[in-house]
């Protein structure tokens, strides 16, 4: 699949597209309204960042102990129910005289509930394209996440002056609940992705099968931290620039949407591996402008071009399914989305600790340099040429072809038709070297069945 024309002809493509614009416009302007309501409280840059990115903490909850229900759980229904409460939890934040404390116990709510929403999100996303069609639907999802980031933190700004904080919460709230109706009407009714009831045990083994590879280990951390900390970087944009923060917003949007649509759709299949420490270097780099404190079209200049590297994003959750089995994918990607998310939050919680003993800048400047220290740790075991690694006794093969692909043939292209000979041309091999293993049998199932199986 190479051309967008394609991707939209795809089946329960739309509406899944649609369902997900939806929240991502709701998501985007409840949480600068939540913001907004938070910092003219409490005058605290730390709670404004925590009320924006706060609840992405509370997920880390959810990955220990609910992502087993990602694949065990109709795509359909789940992707309705947490749209429904999600809006529902919006609503009650708009009630008028709630305390602060209150709606930081919404967010507390919601947040290990969500972490269900990206496994069962993009899981349903890999089944209706596969694996060849992955990379393109997940590109045009983030080009369109930074296209409603724009005009969703715009319209933000926008209703919070004109209507006030409480009307752009109830707002989201009415965008949650269409999201809601697109996902019960728009998508077909698909049976879970594995059998079984979720468990928490469940959960925590599946966890601790994913972590166990080195090459993924390494894959999540680069997915993870980099990203978190630069997170912490936005996070101080209200107390910043209070009155031009929807502005900065929207500019890192349009950054996100550049390097998705240069990645996703014009860079060869062959440099995508290589690029991912330059991208993660270029998330961070133009943040340390901000220790000299630079005036607002520098700043804006800055956030739009790091904001660019967020495209790493990409190759790296393509090297991630590669070095994952099927029946796992669902659970692989919630664990990226949520620990990924609870990065974040915890990158705006350290931003605005070291904002309150310092300035906003001088705290934007020090995640930067932390970001650049913690991708330069993690560029031997992402660059292409890196060592091989045995297969460890629980099946999953820790060996890197070097290509950083992930499909252990070494020739920097990753076996897109899921056949699992690694050669691209869709068709199975008549047989197989003894002593050699194909990359769909680098996962042996588990050594038990779950509880509910």
């Amino acid at each position: 699949m190479r051309t967008y024309r394609q991707l939209f002809r795809t089946p329960e493509f739309t509406p899944f597209f649609l369902t997900s614009a939806l929240q991502v416009g709701a998501q985007t302007m409840s949480g600068l309204a939540l913001g907004h309501r938070v910092y003219a409280a409490t005058g605290s840059p730390l709670l404004s960042a925590l009320a924006m990115f706060g609840p992405a903490l509370a997920q880390v909850i959810g990955a220990a102990t609910l992502l087993s229900a990602a694949d065990r759980i109709p795509p359909r229904t789940a992707l309705t129910g947490l749209a429904l409460l999600l809006g529902l939890g919006t609503a009650v934040q708009a009630l008028p005289g709630l305390p602060v404390w209150a709606a930081f116990a919404v967010l507390l709510a919601l947040g290990p509930v969500s972490s269900l929403g990206g496994g069962v999100r993009y899981g349903l996303l890999h089944e209706i394209l596969a694996r060849e069609g992955y990379l393109l639907g997940r590109s045009v999802l983030n080009m369109s996440a930074g296209l409603l980031q724009i005009c969703g933190f715009a319209a933000g700004g926008v209703l919070v002056t004109v209507l006030s904080a409480r009307g752009t919460l109830l707002a989201g709230a009415g965008l949650y609940a269409a999201a809601a109706a697109v996902a019960r009407c728009g998508l077909g009714r698909r049976p879970p992705r594995a059998a079984g009831r979720p468990s928490v045990a469940d959960t925590w083994r599946n966890n601790a099968r994913l972590w166990s590879a080195g090459p993924r280990r390494t894959v999540y951390l680069a997915l993870w931290v980099p990203n978190g900390l630069i997170v912490g970087c936005e996070s101080l944009y209200v107390p910043y620039a209070p009155r031009h923060a929807g502005l900065l917003f929207a500019c890192g949007a349009l950054g996100m949407l550049t390097g998705d649509i240069l990645i996703g759709r014009y860079v060869p299949r062959r440099w995508r591996p290589r690029l991912c420490v330059p991208l993660c270097l270029l998330l961070a780099v133009p943040y340390l402008l901000f220790a000299l404190r630079p005036a607002l079209p520098l700043a804006l200049a800055a956030v739009l071009l790091a904001t660019v590297g967020y495209a790493a994003n990409l190759p790296l959750q393509e090297r991630l399914m590669s070095l994952t089995p099927d029946e796992l994918s669902g659970h692989a990607l919630g664990l990226h989305s949520s620990g990924m998310l609870t990065l974040q939050g915890v990158g705006a919680a350290l931003a605005g600790a070291v904002a309150e003993r310092t300035s906003p800048t001088t705290a934007m400047a020090a995640m930067a340099a932390a970001s650049v220290v913690v991708t330069v740790a993690l560029a031997p075991g992402l660059r292409p040429g890196g060592p091989d690694r045995r297969p460890t006794q629980d099946g999953d093969s820790d060996r890197d072809d070097g290509d950083g692909d992930g499909d252990g043939d070494g020739d920097g292209t990753s076996d897109s038709e899921g056949d699992g000979d690694g050669d691209g041309d869709g068709t199975k091999p008549c047989r197989k070297m003894p002593g050699k293993l194909a990359p769909a049998q680098r996962e042996l199932p588990p050594s038990r069945p779950s509880a509910g199986a």
